[in-house]
């Protein structure tokens, strides 16, 4: 192992703000960080909408809120600067050994910025936004065509002086919570909403993977967030009698919903990362982007796989043959 120059390692402030897949890939991050410094407190800086997630992770000590999202909007409103002053002093209030951005943007090089200690991040051949690397103090080599976690791994890895890991990630989420909701067993939580229609697997296959289930005695359980997601739930309910449309929940909610889950079948979404962080099988299946460098990444005690790809449309019966290779 590399021995860090600073052996201390106190304090270590994490930057990465979003999406909820982003934040999900860099919580290896912090397991990693206490295998070599296992005293490290480790605070984070997260969008107001993911903040929930590093707080699921028992060794992040501190998350730090930040509503870039919602600041874009109203950028000449008092509020909006009150809100980012209160950031600015409340993450300067005390020093860091590390300060690790691995988001590679300006805007969180700038959040990065705004803290005392020493600024790590991806050097400008690298970084998603080379500007973003002008703001670093260490600035990394770390090559851009890996999986997100992989990279978030060496970023840190580089940053703290320790050799880059190779093994399974550990994602290190610590659900202490019950289901707050009555539920039929076993159950597969299928995650069916995401961003973009054109990242949908088809309603009908939902209904004969609800069908393909229930031959095998599983129940599908269906979270949702906005009313076309809650139509389609039920239009999936509609097919057969082992489907349950849950009521709209908050990702806090759902985390330990999808963490009691026998196994998860997901779009590309963020939760289908959720379902993998929580070490819980899970089955993505993409049909408009490519997963290599951001799509489900299975840890160290759980299979995930990603299934399909641009303009592809995986089959049921491949869902299901995956769902029972994890079986077995």
């Amino acid at each position: 192992m590399i021995v860090c120059e600073n052996t201390a390692m106190e304090r270590i402030l994490l930057v990465k703000t979003s999406s909820l897949g982003d934040v999900i890939h860099n919580l290896p991050v912090v397991t990693d960080i206490l295998q070599h410094y296992p005293d490290a407190k480790i605070d984070w800086v997260a969008e107001e909408s993911f903040a929930d997630i590093p707080t699921l992770h028992p060794a992040v000590n501190q998350v730090f809120t930040v509503a870039v999202r919602r600041w874009r909007k109203a950028l000449w409103d008092k509020n909006t600067w009150h809100e980012i002053n209160a950031f600015k002093q409340a993450v300067s209030t005390q020093p860091y050994d590390l300060v690790i951005d691995t988001q590679g943007l300006i805007k969180s090089a700038l959040m990065a910025y705004c803290a005392q200690g020493t600024r790590c991040g991806q050097d400008k051949t690298t970084a998603r936004e080379p500007i973003a690397s002008y703001f670093y103090q260490k600035k990394l080599p770390v090559a851009r065509d890996q999986h997100a976690v992989t990279r978030n791994r060496e970023t840190a890895a580089k940053a703290c002086g320790y050799a880059v890991p190779d093994g399974a990630p550990d994602y290190g989420l610590n659900i202490t919570e019950n289901n707050v909701i009555d539920l039929p067993t076993p159950y597969i939580i299928g995650l069916h909403g995401t961003s973009k229609d054109s990242k949908l697997w088809p309603t009908p296959h939902w209904k004969d993977l609800a069908v393909a289930l229930k031959q095998q005695q599983l129940n599908l359980v269906l979270p949702w967030a906005s009313e076309v997601e809650h139509n389609r739930a039920q239009e999936i309910a509609s097919s057969s009698d082992n489907v349950l449309v849950l009521p709209k929940l908050s990702i806090s909610q759902l985390t330990p919903i999808i963490g009691n889950a026998d196994a998860a079948v997901g779009v590309d979404t963020g939760l289908s990362h959720l379902a993998t962080a929580l070490s819980i099988p899970t089955v993505a299946v993409y049909t408009d982007t490519k997963p290599a460098l951001t799509g489900v990444y299975p840890g160290a005690f759980a299979p995930a796989k990603n299934l399909g790809g641009k303009a592809q449309c995986p089959a049921v019966n491949t869902v299901i043959a995956t769902l029972d290779q994890f079986k077995s």
